[in-house]
C-alpha cells in the first residue's frame, strides 16, 4: 500500500505543479509530502523530479512514471466514488433466502411494492424450505419462522405468526369438533411432513399442563399451501401457522377449533451476515418488512 500511497502523492504533486498545494489537496503538510516523493525516489532508484525554488519539472524518469500511473490513479479514483455511491444508496443485486410458502403467500405480492420503491435494487429471491448457509452460498439476507439456532448471523424479528389447528365445516359436520386435544386421536389429521415432530402436536392446556398428543392422517405432505387447500377439501384436520391459514379462517373456509389450548408462538426474523457495515439494500429491504408485516399482519385478522 505505500507504493500506492506514494504514486498518488507524486501523481498530485505533478498535477498541482507544487509541493504546498499538493500538500493541502491531501490534508497532509509539506513535508509529508515530500517524504513520499523522496521515499519513492529512493525505492525506484531514480530521480523524478527537479526541484527549484520557482517551480517543478519532471525528469524523463518522472515522465515516464506520471504518464504510466495517472491513467490507473484515476480509475482506482473512479472505484472508490462508485463504492462509495453503492455505500450510500439502495442499488445493486439484493440475493434473499425464504421460505416456500411463506415467499408464494406474503413476499410474493410484497415484492411489487418494494420494487417501485427501490428500483435500483435487483431482487434474486430463492425460494426454498432447507436451512440455507448465507455466507457459503451468498445470500445477503434470509427469511427464518421459529426459533433461531445459527447465532453467527445478525437477526431482526420482524413479524411473528402463531400454530392454530382447524378444519371445514364440511369435515366438522361429518367427523364431529374435537373438544380436547385427545380427541385428535380419532380424527383424521394433515401431517407436515417437513418437521422432524410432524406426528406430535404439542399444546398447552389453560393450566398450564403440556398436552402431546400423537396423530394420524391419510394426509403427509411437505408443503403447507397444499396441506391447507386439503384441510379446504374436508380431507381432515389441520395445525398450521397462521399465516398459511388466517384468510382462510377469516373467509369460514376453515373453523378454527380448540382456541382454549395453546399451540406455539413463531417469531419470523430476518437474519444476515455479521458485518461492520450493512449495504443500504439489505437495511432498506428490512425495514420495509418490518413496515409491511410488523404491526398486525393481514394473517392474524380473522
Amino acid at each position: 500500500m505505500e507504493n500506492l500511497t506514494d504514486i498518488a502523492v507524486f501523481v498530485r504533486v505533478v498535477e498541482r505543479a507544487s509541493f504546498t498545494v499538493a500538500a493541502d489537496d491531501l490534508g497532509l503538510s509539506r513535508a509529508v509530502v515530500s517524504k513520499y516523493i523522496s521515499r519513492l525516489e529512493k525505492r525506484l532508484g531514480s530521480r523524478l523530479l527537479h526541484r527549484t525554488t520557482r517551480r517543478l519539472s519532471l525528469t524523463e524518469a518522472g515522465a515516464a512514471l506520471f504518464e504510466a500511473s495517472r491513467g490507473a490513479i484515476e480509475r482506482i479514483e473512479e472505484a472508490e466514488a462508485a463504492l462509495a455511491q453503492l455505500q450510500s444508496q439502495p442499488r445493486g443485486r439484493l440475493r434473499v433466502s425464504a421460505p416456500m410458502s411463506f415467499g408464494i403467500l406474503h413476499l410474493g405480492p410484497a415484492m411489487a411494492e418494494f420494487a417501485r420503491a427501490y428500483p435500483a435494487v435487483t431482487l434474486d429471491m430463492r425460494l426454498d424450505d432447507r436451512y440455507v448457509n448465507l455466507v457459503e452460498e451468498g445470500f445477503d439476507v434470509a427469511v427464518r419462522i421459529g426459533a433461531l439456532s445459527d447465532s453467527s448471523l445478525v437477526a431482526r424479528k420482524f413479524a411473528a405468526t402463531r400454530a392454530v389447528v382447524c378444519a371445514s365445516p364440511d369435515y366438522l359436520a361429518r367427523q364431529g369438533e374435537p373438544e380436547t386435544p385427545e380427541d385428535l386421536a380419532s380424527h383424521d389429521c394433515l401431517i407436515y411432513s417437513y418437521l422432524s415432530t410432524a406426528n406430535v402436536w404439542r399444546f398447552s392446556a389453560p393450566d398450564g399442563r403440556e398436552i402431546p398428543v400423537a396423530v394420524t392422517g391419510s394426509f403427509r405432505i411437505n408443503n403447507g399451501i397444499v396441506l391447507a387447500e386439503a384441510a379446504v377439501a374436508g380431507h381432515g384436520i389441520l395445525m398450521a401457522p397462521t399465516f398459511y391459514v388466517g384468510p382462510l379462517i377469516r373467509d369460514k373456509r376453515l373453523k378454527q377449533i380448540l382456541a382454549r389450548y395453546r399451540l406455539p408462538d413463531l417469531p419470523i426474523h430476518a437474519v444476515y451476515p455479521q458485518r461492520t457495515h450493512v449495504p443500504p439494500k439489505v437495511r432498506v429491504f428490512i425495514d420495509f418488512l418490518a413496515q409491511r408485516f410488523g404491526k398486525k399482519p393481514d394473517w392474524e385478522r380473522f
